[in-house]
């Protein structure tokens, strides 16, 4: 009934009513008020309220984990493990949840999702975005927003643009060519303008070729704007840095504060002509027409109906969290359903998150530990815990006399986190730990917990399997455990290559302090250092063609406990593009969900373009001896590319392939399609 009740909720949509009330209202509102209004206030997570014209302070508060900010909330699993999920359902779910928890603590304004695209495994926010491809990043944040703004709870979709490292962040700038824009880094923000009808969008603190985003007009008049965007812009936490860049460029609200926007660097521009003050109203009425289709004008920021831990929103966080976890690898010791099970690592006994504005401190009581997830499987198993890394004697009775043995490694708020990039290698001293279990116990389990790519090769082929567990969340411990227990099979795939070495990666050479153009840089003659996207469209999987270079693990790659045959394919052309239709049968022992991917190859394109990329998918739980009914419909649109001599998209007529596959390097059916 809950879920039901959710969905029935009205998309956001600001009609001309709303601007016509925030019109009426900006009228009203005096100099000193509008320049108050165009910046946060108090602790930095509030707007100004002006109680005289019915405006009220309303709050804020990060995401995307869950609510936070001088409050505790139900922790979901991280942005990347809803990617890993490729489910959509999922993904609406935590948004949904997070609804609920917002409306429960009188938050209106969530700082989330965070979209942008995986380039390299160091940076240290991949573990809140959703991946390298646009297709599945736009797809999974248009479910979440929804999910959120179904509340009536505003989302903000972050952090245009080009964010894509977060090393030296305020200083060095993206360089990135029109087409890779459009084609990579700008499509999630787009669909969560044009389908989710996302309410707030966050700028990002690098400069954008040339340009600190939040003072750019051509990010933001010329491009966000005109995809039809009239809700809320703001700057992410102090990344402002002249007062007419701010009020000339489109930005409506900085924040936390006004570093910028202070009234005695206003008014003289206003004063003086430099200005007119209908730059101000014009900001204004964005945030006011915003906050009154949302309803922030006429009722109650807090729901008192809803309480603060919500059973349903930990439903959620359990549903997304059993979604998640990929499969690497498993020499047929997974799944193992009963016997004795030693658990060990620095995460063992922990849940694990990632650092900055994404981390969400875990309430005692209300998370599950991989260690207590397993130890609250039953009698059929025998689970002990060992802290720390020298083994006892006794640890050793236990480590090599197990039926199995689960190491829990990675990095936690301390080594990925905001504002700071991580190391590919995990860290100091886990791959010793690794080899010390495995040298005891060929049965050997290592779960990661990160948000990307990490370096397997000292332990790869010395353990029995390897699960990307990302982060979590405060259910991710029982979903760990169901999922080594068998009760549940795998079913998360990997949404970024998996190269096995940093330096294949295409973008490794142009990132950050490996790029020249950032370490070449004197600050004396040039204070921005840039880091240019050399590869251009090439990113991840689109570049394994290109570079001629071929990835451990592949893009779409997990591995299940049951086995699935494809059959069937067939394309029916529609009005707006194509339907494809095939059958998925399970044809393993277990009970299993199979996401499916639908890559779009363009057979003679008429410009540089990847071999194929990413254009539909699902996922569907199919019981063994079953099969399920994929369709799957590519509108005409995503068969475009950007032109960039007409500034638009253009079509190909022609022929293409449509490739049906379990990952992108694991094509089961392909069959031929004309776009006439």
């Amino acid at each position: 009934m809950l879920f039901s009740a959710a969905l029935s909720a009205q998309p956001y949509i600001i009609n001309q009513d709303d601007k016509d009330r925030a019109a009426s209202i900006v009228s009203q509102m005096t100099l000193d008020e509008k320049i108050e209004f165009i910046s946060g206030k108090d602790d930095g997570f509030h707007t100004y309220g002006i109680e005289r014209l019915g405006i009220p302070v309303v709050r804020m508060a990060d995401g995307p984990q869950g609510v936070r900010n001088k409050t505790n909330s139900t922790y979901y699993p991280c942005g990347i493990g809803l990617a890993a999920s490729f489910n959509r359902d999922a993904a609406k779910g935590v948004g949904d949840g997070i609804g609920f928890d917002a409306t429960a603590r009188g938050v209106r304004i969530m700082l989330c999702p965070g979209v942008n695209i995986y380039r390299s495994p160091l940076c240290g926010r991949n573990f809140e975005y959703y991946g390298e491809d646009p297709f599945l990043s736009s797809e999974i944040a248009v479910s979440y927003i929804e999910g959120i703004q179904d509340h009536r709870v505003i989302a903000t979709v972050k952090h245009l643009v080009g964010n894509n490292q977060e090393y030296s962040r305020h200083r060095v700038g993206s360089v990135i060519d029109e087409r890779s824009l459009n084609e990579i880094y700008f499509p999630a923000f787009r669909k969560a303008v044009e389908r989710a009808k996302v309410a707030a969008v966050m700028t990002s603190y690098n400069a954008i070729n040339g340009q600190h985003a939040a003072e750019s007009s051509w990010l933001i008049k010329e491009n966000l704007r005109k995809w039809g965007f009239d809700g809320i812009v703001m700057s992410d936490w102090k990344s402002t840095y002249t007062t007419l860049g701010v009020l000339t460029s489109g930005l409506d609200l900085e924040m936390p504060a006004n570093f910028t926007t202070k009234p005695e660097m206003v008014k003289p521009l206003i004063e003086n002509g430099v200005l007119p003050e209908s730059c101000l109203d014009e900001m204004c009425c964005h945030i006011l027409q915003t906050f009154i289709a949302f309803g922030l004008l006429d009722k109650p920021a807090k729901d008192e109906s809803i309480p603060e831990d919500y059973e349903y929103s930990r439903q959620m966080a359990y549903n997304a969290a059993i979604e998640a976890p990929v499969l690497l690898t498993n020499n047929g010791l997974l799944p193992v359903r009963k016997g004795r099970i030693v658990v060990l690592g620095p995460n063992a006994n922990t849940v694990a998150f990632g650092g900055g504005s994404g981390r969400m401190d875990p309430i005692p009581g209300r998370n599950i530990t991989p260690y207590a997830g397993l130890k609250a499987l039953g009698k059929k198993f025998d689970v002990q815990l060992i802290e720390g890394s020298d083994f006892s004697a006794d640890e050793q009775k236990a480590i090599s006399k197990a039926d199995a043995v689960v190491v829990v490694v990675g990095f936690n708020s301390d080594t990925e986190r905001e504002n700071h990039d991580r190391t590919y290698a995990l860290p100091e001293g886990q791959n010793e730990l690794i080899a010390a279990a495995a040298g005891l116990n060929k049965n050997t389990v290592v779960v990661v917990n990160s948000g990307g790519e990490i370096d397997i090769n000292p332990f790869k082929d010395d353990v029995a399997a390897i699960i990307m567990a990302w982060y979590g969340g405060q259910e991710g411990g029982k979903a760990l455990a169901d999922i080594i227990s068998g009760k549940v099979s795998p079913s998360g795939k990997l949404p970024f290559t998996f190269w096995g070495t940093e330096e294949k990666n295409p973008a490794a050479q142009y990132y950050h302090s490996t790029s020249p153009s950032v370490l070449e840089v004197s600050p004396s003659r040039d204070p921005m250092p840039h880091s240019t996207y050399t590869e251009g469209l090439f990113v991840g999987y689109r570049g394994v063609e290109r570079f001629g270079v071929q990835p451990m693990f592949p893009f779409g790659y997990g591995l299940s406990y049951s086995a699935f045959e494809y059959s069937g394919g067939s394309v029916v052309a529609t009005e707006d593009g194509c339907e494809v239709v095939f059958t998925v049968k399970n044809v393993g022992k277990a009970d299993a969900s199979e996401a499916v991917q639908v890559y779009v190859a363009p057979v003679k394109p008429s410009v540089l373009r990847p071999a194929f990329e990413l254009k539909g998918f699902d996922k569907k739980f199919i019981a063994k001896g079953k099969s399920a009914e994929f369709r799957i419909s590519i509108p005409r649109s995503e068969f475009s590319y950007y032109d960039v001599a007409s500034h638009s998209w253009k079509v190909d007529t022609g022929a293409y392939k449509i490739l049906i596959g379990a990952s992108s390097n694991d094509i089961k059916l392909s069959m031929g399609f004309t776009v006439r």
